[in-house]
């Protein structure tokens, strides 16, 4: 499986940007994907996450509200709208697919089995 994320950018504060994380797997529709990212200095924090089956998605509590994620099965992307962007959303961002085994658990990085090269959003006060 190979991810490639996409649309990061220079915003300002209050903007918004909206990445793609684009996949090549023929099995794409039954993965469960997720959002992260990581700021210079700081730890991996999870972003968003959408559960393949029930179609659930789960934010952290410092983008709820503010994002949204979604995907296009027929694309084999997903999307994750950010709106009333921060100066402490500033981060590269890293998509990630969990290939739909049990037990997934949509806030903990290391239950995704593939990860993308990660895109970097910069948002200006």
């Amino acid at each position: 499986v190979q991810l490639q994320a996409s649309g990061g950018g220079l915003v300002q504060a209050g903007g918004s940007l909206r990445l793609s994380c684009a996949a090549v797997g023929r099995m794409f529709r039954s993965y469960n994907m997720g959002w992260f990212r990581q700021a210079p200095g700081k730890e991996r924090e999870f972003v968003a996450a959408l559960r393949w089956n029930t179609g659930n998605t789960y934010y952290g509590d410092s983008v709820k509200g503010r994002f949204t994620l979604s995907r296009d099965n027929d694309k084999n992307t997903v999307y994750l709208q950010m709106n009333s962007l921060k100066p402490e959303d500033t981060a590269v961002y890293y998509c990630a697919a969990d290939l739909g085994g049990t037990g997934f658990r949509p806030l903990i990085g290391n239950t995704y089995d593939y990860w993308g090269q990660g895109t970097q959003v910069t948002v200006s006060s």
